[in-house]
């Protein structure tokens, strides 16, 4: 008879980053991790030492999906810069994949130093891949930075607001803005 399956590592982390996103850091246990993936929690402890552990595995994850395969996504894709600077964009913020998992994070790093540099790391690669794409197009540092934050701020922040927009849908305001951020830049004078 053959021995039983093991579920594998890779199903451990992607349940805890739903839970993660579900319900934050202290809803990632490995005795519910076990029973959503219908399995005891024996084999948990083949791949990780701990929870701890998987906390870890889990952050590894997201920061490769969220910075890596999205760079490399975008590169493999081509286009002009904006065009890759928003297609990083929807890719990272529009989804139902990563933006959760990233809201999460966000919400874990106010409590939690090593998650608060790990997201900063994250952000400074999102934030070069703007000022990449901005600065295509834009030579002041100092407006290419400007338009860089205001990006970053809604691209996530727009999540957050309750706010209407006078007759006009979030995604009308959200193309403008992202039209306005992405102008060309003005001659200086």
């Amino acid at each position: 008879m053959a021995g039983a399956l093991r579920t594998p590592r890779g199903r451990w982390i992607e349940e805890g980053l739903r839970v993660l996103a579900e319900g934050g850091p202290d809803a990632v246990r490995v005795e519910a991790l076990a029973k959503r993936l219908g399995v005891t929690k024996g084999g948990f402890y083949g791949y990780f030492a701990d929870r701890g552990a998987l906390l870890e595995a889990m952050l590894d994850a997201w920061e490769r999906e969220s910075t890596d395969a999205v760079i490399d996504r975008v590169e493999s894709e081509g286009g002009d810069p904006r065009t890759r600077a928003r297609r990083a964009g929807m890719l990272t913020f529009s989804g139902d994949r990563l933006l959760p998992i990233d809201l999460a994070v966000r919400d874990w790093a106010r409590r939690d130093d090593a998650v608060a540099a790990r997201l900063r790391r994250v952000d400074d690669r999102r934030m070069a891949l703007l000022r990449e794409a901005i600065g295509a197009y834009c030579a002041d540092p100092d407006e290419v930075e400007a338009r860089s934050l205001i990006a970053f701020c809604v691209a996530i922040g727009h999540h957050f607001l309750a706010a209407g927009h006078e007759g006009r849908t979030r995604a009308e305001v959200l193309t403008r803005a992202t039209d306005l951020i992405f102008a060309p830049a003005r001659p200086a004078g």
